[in-house]
């Protein structure tokens, strides 16, 4: 089966945040992600992983003022300075957690914005990205998030838009992030698109659909398409991004299920 990671923002929030690294590990898991590190010493981030025998697969950079309702500023022209100094802290806590993979949310267009000029924008400051990123041995994501139900007006809201972007950067180190519940929303046919983009894919997530909860409460069929994953020339982290219906113990069911086939 895939090599399933723990996003500790969704999973273990029965815990207190320091917590949730150790029963990551104690369920089995061998990586973590989670949206944001900032608020945390990047050394007492590494000292938990460090202590649990947990890999750092991935976390976000930056992007505005969450609480406010920003989601991202790649795409806002009148944030670029801001987002290059993003980067730099990025940067800092990926060198100091190993993190070898950052993603990039694209952020919500505004009404007055064009959608030309939020490309280009975007386009241009993951070129600025990615090539600092090169310098270090990082790999930028960039992740298409449903506009349908969780984030009316993300600029990014579709495989294709997402590919669109990343062929305008141009750069072998910017890949895909594919999210199993956003696309299910947006597009459906998952394994169809799972073996189409496979060569351009840097990480994926998952929840179910809909109420982005654990496998087994939608309509998504995971053994079939975590089977699928692995006939797949795929070597990254596939991780558990859903809200637990209950409890994160009693929701790891398919987790659980996977580590007892032979």
């Amino acid at each position: 089966m895939p090599r399933f990671a723990a996003n500790l923002s969704m999973l273990f929030t029965e815990l207190p945040f320091p917590e949730r690294f150790a029963a990551a590990a104690d369920a089995g898991f061998k990586g973590v992600e989670y949206l944001f590190p900032y608020d945390w010493p990047a050394q007492q981030l590494a000292q938990w992983l460090a202590d649990n025998g947990l890999t750092q697969v991935l976390f976000n950079l930056p992007a505005g003022d969450w609480q406010a309702g920003e989601r991202g500023i790649a795409c806002l022209p009148d944030r670029i300075a801001a987002f290059r100094e993003d980067v730099f802290m990025a940067m800092e806590y990926a060198q100091a957690l190993d993190c070898q993979q950052v993603n990039c949310l694209a952020g919500l267009k505004p009404d007055e914005l064009s959608s030309e000029v939020a490309f280009t924008t975007l386009v241009e400051n993951l070129r600025f990205a990615a090539d600092l990123f090169d310098a270090q041995g990082l790999t930028l994501t960039l992740e298409a998030i449903n506009s349908r139900v969780d984030m009316p007006g993300f600029l990014v809201d579709t495989s294709a838009t997402a590919m669109a972007v990343i062929e305008a950067v141009g750069r072998e180190n910017i890949r895909l992030q594919y999210d199993l519940y956003h696309m299910q929303i947006m597009e459906g046919d998952l394994c169809r698109s799972l073996s189409q983009l496979c060569p351009h894919i840097g990480h994926i997530q998952f929840a179910d659909n809909p109420g982005r909860n654990e496998p087994g409460s939608g309509e998504i069929h995971f053994d079939t398409v975590f089977a699928h994953i692995d006939s797949l020339d795929y070597a990254g982290w596939v991780s558990a991004e859903y809200r637990p219906l209950t409890d994160t113990a009693t929701s790891l069911g398919w987790f659980n299920a996977t580590k007892q086939e032979p």
